[in-house]
């Protein structure tokens, strides 16, 4: 069955259940666009209904925010509404729109700590009919991993844990195995040349760290434009198996 096929089919029984005052479980995958990384990914995208990880290169805030930005254009090319779970309310809003994310399709819910995101991430995937849940943490334990995964399943809503480092030694806990469906590396790389004096768009190292039922693979990519999506850098080629403002404030 073609992409395109299947894309038709699942709007329709999203309109369906609509109809019949029901939610649609969301099947399927959020295609990039990008014929090299969707090569790599089972389905050729992101899928519905699962898991995935992003997190900076580095413990710094310019690749934490790179990450942030690469989860926020995710979100922004899914349908419906998106709740972002935190509980440091430091986000700069415009940067998000920047990135495909406009603020009216945001609902923000801070707690106290991260035991208050990882509940508020799976009431909110339990509850479904959103285009995605994202949430900010520090650490992600293999039983709260697996509970956002058997949610997301549930409901067709695609979670998103952007792992967040305060302190270096905190992002050691990356390596730490996860029910996550797929994990990813942003790391901020110099912006495009352009024929004129001035700041091109900014690009990014993308590295697919983990991908279940795939394989690793890394790419040199242009930032998200203001409609989510991302394009692979002249020359920067799958390596498989092998503007920097910050977007929160200080």
């Amino acid at each position: 069955m073609s992409a395109a096929r299947e894309q038709v089919l699942a709007d329709l029984r999203e309109r369906i259940a609509a109809l019949s005052g029901g939610t649609a479980k969301r099947v399927g995958c959020l295609s990039f666009g990008v014929p090299e990384i969707d090569a790599v990914l089972p389905g050729g995208g992101l899928a519905h209904g699962a898991l995935h990880e992003f997190a900076g290169g580095g413990s710094g805030t310019v690749d934490g925010s790179a990450a942030a930005l690469f989860a926020a254009g995710v979100a922004a090319r899914t349908k419906g509404q998106i709740v972002w779970c935190l509980t440091r309310p430091d986000l700069f809003m415009p940067a998000l729109a920047q990135a495909g994310l406009h603020p009216k399709r945001v609902v923000f819910v801070e707690g106290d700590k991260e035991e208050d995101v990882l509940a508020s991430m799976e009431e909110c995937l339990s509850y479904g009919g959103l285009g995605a849940v994202v949430g900010e943490l520090v650490r992600l334990p293999m039983t709260a991993s697996r509970r956002l995964q058997l949610a997301a399943e549930k409901t067709g809503t695609m979670a998103i844990a952007v792992r967040r480092w305060r302190r270096q030694t905190e992002a050691n806990d990356f390596g730490q195995p996860t029910a996550s469906t797929t994990r990813w590396r942003v790391s901020v790389l110099p912006s495009e040349d352009l024929p004129v004096p001035g700041v091109g768009r900014a690009r990014w190292l993308l590295e697919l760290m983990r991908s279940r039922a795939g394989e690793c693979a890394e790419f040199e990519i242009g930032a998200c434009d203001d409609k989510g999506r991302i394009h692979l850098s002249p020359g920067s080629g799958d390596r498989s198996n092998t503007s920097r403002r910050s977007l929160y404030s200080a």
